[in-house]
């Protein structure tokens, strides 16, 4: 579960100290995807950034479960976020040199824990392309797949430590409408298999059936919010196809 409560951020502008963030509160739980939508400059990406533990915010708090990441320190605040925080970026932001096993390999070996264990890390890899479809494409570099692919290889990487928090930034923005709509309901097909708890920034609500809850962040402030129950979807019959 993520849990944002009265969180403020605030960053320099010149002479000027422009308000971000005012006085969020939101909580994403396990299994659904939060969609958070809002004007360009409303404080989505900003909101994104403190929930992934990128940015400490001027005040308030955000869990992960039961830790209060705001009370740790940075090194602790880290190994949270390496351990128990996926994040997917607008670019899938690949390493152009590794074949699509070996960018989920270099993730899981952050810290030196797992090189001890190079076949079950493979393992773990190759589970995880499949499971975006990508099963037959593990060999291949990042110019040898398609940008829906690229993406496809992010949203795996993101769930190498089988995170209970999915961070989603804006997946669609490169992509036409059909391949879009693949990604997303990829992510709400992962989000349920593996109970992790979504928030997803979004400009477009084309694909919106996929999202269980709405928030609409204006000015740095939710202006409206869902119940949090599971909205009406289709997703749940869906599995995308698996070489798109």
């Amino acid at each position: 579960m993520i849990t944002l409560t009265d969180v403020t951020l605030t960053y320099q502008d010149g002479d000027a100290r422009i308000t971000a963030l005012d006085r969020v509160s939101l909580v994403a739980r396990e299994g659904l995807v939060t969609g958070i939508v809002g004007p360009s400059g409303s404080g989505k990406s900003s909101l994104l950034a403190v929930a992934a533990a990128l940015i400490r915010p001027d005040s308030g708090s955000l869990r992960i479960d039961e830790v209060d990441v705001t009370a740790l320190r940075p090194r602790e605040a880290t190994a949270l976020r390496r351990d128990r925080i996926g994040i997917v970026f607008q670019q899938s932001n690949l390493i152009p040199s590794l074949t699509a096993r070996e960018q989920l390999v270099v993730m899981a070996e952050l810290g030196g824990r797992s090189r001890a264990r190079r076949g079950a890390v493979r393992a773990r890899a190759d589970e995880l392309l499949d499971a975006v479809g990508l099963a037959g494409f593990a060999d291949r570099r990042p110019s040898q797949l398609s940008g829906g692919q690229r993406q496809r290889v992010a949203i795996a990487r993101a769930l190498v430590h089988d995170p209970s928090a999915l961070l989603v930034d804006e997946p669609t923005s490169a992509l036409d409408q059909e391949r879009g709509g693949e990604i997303m309901r990829l992510v709400a097909l992962l989000t349920r298999e593996r109970a992790t708890a979504t928030l997803l920034v979004t400009h477009d609500l084309v694909h919106a059936e996929t999202l269980d809850d709405i928030v609409t962040v204006v000015d740095g402030r939710i202006v409206s919010e869902g119940d949090g129950s599971p909205r009406p979807s289709a997703v749940d019959s869906l599995r995308p196809a698996r070489t798109s």
